[in-house]
């Protein structure tokens, strides 16, 4: 199967759904209209001039808001630990290749590990800087 003929697939069967999942949720039924448990006199899931979409929309619009509302606070925490994290990470190669480093620091201008000297001080440097610069960035915040 062709990529875009799953990605058709996939499309449509997502709309296909969230027109059920928003059916149910305004208790509606196969045909689109509201159903009221009280009845046809009362009042529906939705305004009447609202589709069921919409009011799914505006559902899932006040959920985000409420769970954002809830995580602002661990936000700048979580942006800290994050670049913290990562400049661990960055540090585990500077850690692999520091030996190798040292032991052809002999070769650096020519000899038989000429070239593993050249890739272990490209790869120590540019993991160190990343390292340092995640650790700065997150003293900064």
């Amino acid at each position: 199967m062709r990529p875009e003929k799953i990605g058709r697939v996939l499309g449509v069967g997502l709309r296909v759904a969230g027109r059920m999942a928003s059916q149910r949720m305004t208790g509606g039924t196969s045909a689109g209209a509201p159903v009221s448990a009280a009845g046809p006199g009362a009042a529906s899931a939705y305004n009447a001039g609202q589709s069921p979409a919409q009011a799914a929309g505006r559902a899932g619009q006040g959920v985000a808001r409420g769970v954002g509302g809830f995580l602002r606070p661990f936000q700048r925490v979580g942006g800290i630990l994050w670049l913290e994290v990562t400049g661990v990470f960055f540090f585990l190669p500077v850690l692999v290749f520091g030996p190798t480093l040292w032991r052809t620091r002999q070769s650096y201008a020519h000899g038989a590990d000429h070239r593993t000297f050249v890739a272990s001080a490209i790869v120590v440097v540019v993991f160190f800087y990343l390292a340092v610069s995640s650790f700065w960035r997150a003293r900064r915040k």
